[in-house]
């Protein structure tokens, strides 16, 4: 039967003193460098280099020097032939105010790409949790099993022992067997699904040095008013709202530089020519403007609906961060309350099972019964280990949004 596993050590390990979060995680440094090298986070980081590449393109602006010449002979009909040339040096000069709005698409265009490599990283550290708890949850019903095995195994063997001595009947072997066959599909089933989730682990974060065995699942424990301040943290420090803040501004100076845009640059430049062997020669001054039309107007107003619709999509990303604090924080909450019933469930369920056992020695209750009464206490404790793993999992994502936990900034 139910024998070391639901002695009372168990019991009163259910019934202690909650621990703190950070056990069962795995070491900050660890986790730091393996976020670091996930391909999504240096990808991103990436494409922040090639963000402030951009921004320094767009300061400097395609505003370059143009070298234009030209060589002739003429040859004058009755006369001698002459050697003839024209040089020009160019450039086009940006306009008073453009400079300042070519900075500032700069700037904020690097404050989008590093709010987005920031937020790779978050969702690196959600892609880790995830596989860490699917470890953790599959091992601790793993745990489960095995003890259920074993003490299945032991009553079954009592039972034969008994029906040897005609003390019990072949159906009590039979249901004593099926529950151990039971046990042992159910081992073997949470077996698979723990070894699956350490596979994924390993294989997304192969920089991460995992122990051979699952740490335990911590006891959750967190106090309200502190879930409620990491859900607002969840808000403050969203790179998610920071990349959309960046792109609505970015994308406002645009507008104005498409506006700005509809005036366009003129070109100076300096010229000299020799003409008639050299009988001829002069300098001056060139300028050329293109003449804005429908065009540039049209560019205009496309830069302006770009820029209504960035001020939306920074609003939705408002409201998507604080549904995400509101669903962490509600999640953490009813995930520790399931857990705590779970926990008083599993002392019911071993208070009604010392009963059924008290009644089979005394041959007031057969074995079903009892097996019954056992199957209800393995499977309260395996409620309860799903219970605590996902709470400790709600609990988790919640640090992790709110950047209390892997994401110091």
């Amino acid at each position: 039967m139910i024998r070391r596993l639901l002695c009372a050590s168990s019991l009163a390990c259910l019934l202690a003193a909650p621990l703190a979060a950070e056990p069962g995680l795995p070491p900050e440094e660890a986790v730091a460098a393996a976020l670091m090298e996930h391909p999504s986070v240096a990808a991103a980081h990436a494409r922040l280099e090639a963000a402030r590449a951009r921004a320094e393109g767009i300061r400097k602006g395609s505003y370059e020097f143009t070298v234009q010449g030209s060589y002739t002979r003429r040859d004058v009909n009755g006369g001698a032939a002459f050697n003839e040339y024209d040089a020009q040096l160019s450039r086009p000069i940006r306009l008073p105010g453009k400079a300042r709005l070519d900075h500032e698409i700069g700037k904020q265009g690097t404050a989008v790409a590093e709010n987005v490599a920031e937020d790779a990283r978050h969702e690196a550290a959600l892609l880790l949790a995830a596989h860490w708890f699917d470890w953790l949850s599959a091992s601790a019903h793993a745990e489960v099993d095995q003890a259920a095995v074993a003490n299945y195994e032991a009553a079954l063997a009592a039972v034969r022992r008994r029906r040897d001595m005609r003390d019990a009947s072949q159906l009590d072997v039979d249901q004593a067997e099926a529950a151990l066959a039971e046990a042992r599909r159910s081992l073997e089933q949470f077996s698979g699904l723990a070894a699956l989730a350490r596979t994924r682990l390993a294989s997304q974060f192969p920089g991460l040095a995992l122990p051979q065995q699952a740490p335990e699942v911590p006891f959750p424990d967190m106090a309200d008013a502190r879930m409620s301040q990491l859900g607002g943290l969840v808000v403050v420090n969203s790179h998610m709202i920071a990349a959309a803040e960046a792109e609505s501004t970015r994308m406002s100076a645009v507008a104005d530089r498409a506006r700005a845009d509809r005036m366009a640059d003129p070109t100076v430049g300096l010229r000299l020519f020799s003409e008639f062997g050299g009988l001829e020669r002069g300098a001056g001054v060139v300028i050329s403007m293109p003449i804005g039309g429908g065009h540039r107007r049209a560019v205009a107003d496309e830069a302006s609906a770009g820029a209504a619709a960035a001020r939306a999509d920074e609003q939705l990303a408002r409201f998507d961060v604080a549904e995400t604090a509101n669903a962490d924080v509600t999640e953490a909450r009813f995930r520790i309350d399931s857990w705590q019933r779970a926990r008083e469930a599993v002392a019911a369920q071993m208070a009604a099972l010392e009963k059924l056992r008290r009644g089979h020695q005394l041959g007031e209750i057969d074995l079903a019964d009892l097996l019954l009464g056992e199957r209800m206490v393995h499977d309260a404790f395996r409620r309860e280990a799903e219970a605590r793993a996902e709470a400790m999992r709600a609990i988790t994502k919640l640090r992790i949004d709110a950047h209390d936990l892997w994401l110091g900034d």
